[in-house]
């Protein structure tokens, strides 16, 4: 993380499941590395845990504390596929590279699971994902999508919901159906990015918090990453700090915007609650979207509340509470325990974002609420790289990824008003 927008508001819940984290000392003194890698997210302790397994030298930096970004605050949902359905992407990409682009998702999703059981991190793991529908013109699209990833891309773990099993399933009926997916599911995320840090710094990789880099340069076949507490010279840079981007890099900063995603946990609802009875986690199908699920200790943990500036808005509870009302309406006075957010960051087309913006210096973000797999996988894929294997991150470097309009000047204030007007579409 560097420190170019508000540090993540509010303790998370997800917090309390993890006594005394442990912490990393602070840059002191200058030093070399083969690798810098900057940011102490999911991207940036996969490429450290990868790399040093490898044998590379590698120094991590990050501004805070590790995981103090989305990667151990966000909703712990990991999803299926890229961002966009593959349908939605064939036409812009094609069958072959939108077929690739899935395959390596689904190769995000089988690493997360396999690296957390051989390295033996407990991250809270249950099976099955609901995706619901808030309009009923949507029910085609969904019932159709069912069909085309069993078809098309041989993933027949979809199943489709009508209204009544989808209200059965969410102890609700403010839905008018859904899809199932049984292959996928949702985690304690911090839970993960602590075990990934234990693994780097296990592997031999030097973990540096509350180590903010203040300058990034790469000339010579030499990148300096430079802080109040001394300097790293490496031969390889990773920019691994997704929405916290700062203003170290001009090109990253203009293709991925931070935005705000707030979520809240309710008191245990004891063992009666007819809320998701099959434990799954829930993405409903707006622009905003608002996703939940039930923790492993009968909490509802719901987010949904975003907000296109870097401003922290207040009253998170009671926002967070209004919307649990809309989808529970007896639960409209639920005790929240606790309330917090964080910044992801998104791009334009919803598609990583991963280039390389200077010599040997690689960038990667802009996951676009998909990141609990790909950023991870991302961090290997960097590793793969620098190995000799450039393959697969081939395929999301290729992506076409357009700048936001406006400049420095003129980019939130139009990323504001468009995004409202997609939130304001979501009621009507």
């Amino acid at each position: 993380m560097t420190r170019g927008i508000p540090l993540s508001p509010g303790a998370s819940w997800y917090e309390t499941t993890v006594p005394g984290i442990p912490s990393h000392p602070a840059l002191d003194g200058s030093r070399k590395a083969d690798v810098v890698i900057i940011g102490g997210g999911f991207t940036g302790l996969s490429a450290a845990a990868h790399l040093a397994a490898q044998g590379a030298d590698v120094v991590l930096l990050e501004a805070g504390r590790i995981a103090n970004g989305a990667s151990g605050r966000n909703g712990g949902q990991l999803g299926t596929g890229q961002r966009a359905w593959p349908e939605e992407n064939e036409p812009d990409l094609g069958y072959e590279r939108t077929r690739a682009l899935f395959e390596l998702a689904e190769d995000a999703k089988a690493h997360l699971l396999g690296f957390a059981k051989t390295h033996d991190i407990d991250i809270d793991y249950v099976a099955g994902q609901i995706s619901v529908v808030h309009k009923k013109r949507y029910l085609r699209e969904y019932r159709d999508h069912v069909d085309i990833m069993a078809s098309r891309y041989g993933y027949d773990h979809f199943r489709y919901l009508d209204a009544r099993e989808t209200e059965e399933r969410l102890g609700s009926n403010r839905y008018f159906g859904g899809v199932h997916d049984s292959a996928t599911g949702h985690i304690n995320p911090l839970k993960l990015a602590l075990g990934t840090a234990r693994v780097a710094a296990d592997a031999g990789a030097r973990i540096h918090e509350n180590t903010e880099v203040i300058s990034l340069s790469s000339t010579g076949g030499t990148v300096v990453a430079e802080t109040e507490q001394g300097a790293v010279t490496a031969r390889h840079g990773f920019l691994a700090v997704n929405a916290y981007r700062g203003l170290l890099e001009p090109m990253t900063t203009a293709h991925i915007m931070p935005i705000g995603s707030f979520i809240g946990a309710t008191v245990p609802l004891g063992d009666d609650s007819p809320v998701i009875p099959g434990g799954e986690s829930v993405d409903d199908s707006r622009f905003v979207v608002r996703y939940f699920r039930k923790s492993k200790d009968g909490r509802l943990l719901f987010g949904g509340r975003e907000t296109y500036s870097t401003n922290d808005p207040d009253g998170i509870r009671e926002q967070i509470r209004r919307q649990i009302a809309e989808v529970y309406p007896y639960l409209h006075d639920v005790e929240i325990s606790h309330a917090w957010g964080g910044y992801v960051g998104i791009t334009i087309p919803r598609q990583p974002y991963v280039r390389e913006v200077m010599p040997n210096v690689i960038s990667a973000g802009g996951f676009s609420g998909h990141g609990v797999m790909l950023s991870n996988f991302t961090g290997r894929l960097y590793a793969e790289t620098l190995s000799g294997d450039r393959s697969r991150l081939k395929l999301l470097e290729e992506l076409k990824i357009p700048a936001f309009p406006g400049g420095d000047r003129f980019r939130d204030p139009l990323l504001f008003l468009a995004l409202n007007w997609f939130a304001l579409r979501d009621r009507f």
